[in-house]
């Protein structure tokens, strides 16, 4: 299952090309958590140097100043699975939680919020960095004030994808809800502020979409009814068909600045090294062909979006492809870098 992935390998956003299928090679499986927050300062921060003049540059800041810094975008929203789900599942009936030890045990008092990792997610850090809030909370939770919904909550779900079937599996949040629980989200802020001031606050967040693991990983390599369909070269377009028509409609809700993240090395994942290797008690090698899937995913999705974004530019969009896979495969091939006392 993808917690298992982002535990160990928390996802890094950076603009850095997919690297090629021939460059692919066998590695052990090498990283903690404690790595994550380091190779993400490194990695997340030349984000914006190649996007919107909105987003430029700024001397980073210390974690827990975040109201100290210049606010350059109004909210940030996120939709997608485990990766950026920070407790939605713990409000729903669904065997996909982790409000339970040893989540959390990076928090104060080592307490589990239902995000699958020891600590924060990628997009509490992309929170913190552009000076909207220092943790993204999740939209279901029931204490959210306005205040905390005017700077960005997250609509993601554990175990949910972009294709139909996979949040089935699991029985979460799949992404059209997701997408519900967005207009709702509209509907309280009009309530507030106005209609055309909410217009504008949506124009001006920024949106964080990061599925796309269990749609491979839980779905079509571990149950046969996609399989019994698609190719995995069809699989691939299907899975980036749903994703493009989630894309257009939050372009059609106000969406402006959308970043997408493409996919891990799923090889290297502990629950596919467990579940599909000969040895997986003395083998825990990652699996190059599940990795070489995520590989030619990533380019026909960077292809998509920069389609996308040629067509929607001039409307005033800015698209974004964030690659996860390098950083977390420089992680596993080259961990030595990255360990600190």
């Amino acid at each position: 299952m993808l917690c298992a992935y982002t535990r160990r390998y928390q996802p890094n956003f950076s603009f850095v090309s997919t690297p090629n299928v021939h460059n692919m090679r066998s590695h052990h499986t090498h990283s903690s958590f404690s790595l994550s927050f380091i190779f993400f300062m490194l990695q997340f921060f030349s984000i914006f140097s190649f996007s919107t003049p909105k987003l430029e540059p700024v001397k980073p800041i210390p974690i827990g100043s975040y109201h100290k810094h210049k606010q350059t975008v109004s909210a940030i929203l996120v939709f997608g699975d485990s990766t950026v789900d920070p407790g939605n599942n713990n409000y729903i009936e669904t065997a996909f939680k982790c409000n339970f030890p040893p989540y959390g045990l990076d928090f104060k008092n080592s307490i589990p919020t239902g995000r699958f990792c020891n600590g924060r997610l990628v997009t509490d850090f992309i929170g913190s960095y552009i000076g909207v809030k220092e943790f993204v909370p999740a939209y279901l939770d029931p204490n959210l004030g306005i205040n905390d919904l005017m700077t960005g909550v997250s609509f993601a779900s554990a175990g949910s994808g972009f294709d139909p079937l996979t949040p089935t599996i699991g029985n979460v949040i799949d992404i059209p809800t997701q997408l519900e629980h967005f207009r709702e989200y509209k509907r309280k802020l009009e309530s507030k502020i106005g209609k055309q001031n909410m217009e504008k606050h949506i124009k001006e967040a920024i949106f964080c979409v990061s599925a796309g693991t269990n749609d491979f990983v839980i779905n079509y390599f571990s149950i046969p009814i996609r399989r019994k369909s698609f190719t995995i070269e069809a699989y691939q377009q299907f899975v980036t068909y749903n994703l493009k028509q989630f894309i257009q409609d939050l372009w059609h809700e106000g969406a402006r600045i959308i970043t997408v993240a493409g996919l891990p090395p799923i090889g290297c994942l502990p629950i596919v090294i467990t579940v599909f290797s000969g040895e997986p008690l003395t083998n825990r090698r990652c699996i190059d062909r599940f990795s070489t899937v995520a590989i030619n995913y990533n380019f026909y999705l960077q292809k998509e979006l920069d389609l996308m974004q040629k067509s929607l530019a001039h409307l005033g969009s800015k698209i974004f492809y964030l690659d996860v896979y390098n950083p977390v495969y420089e992680i596993i091939i080259d961990h030595r870098k990255f360990v600190t006392d």
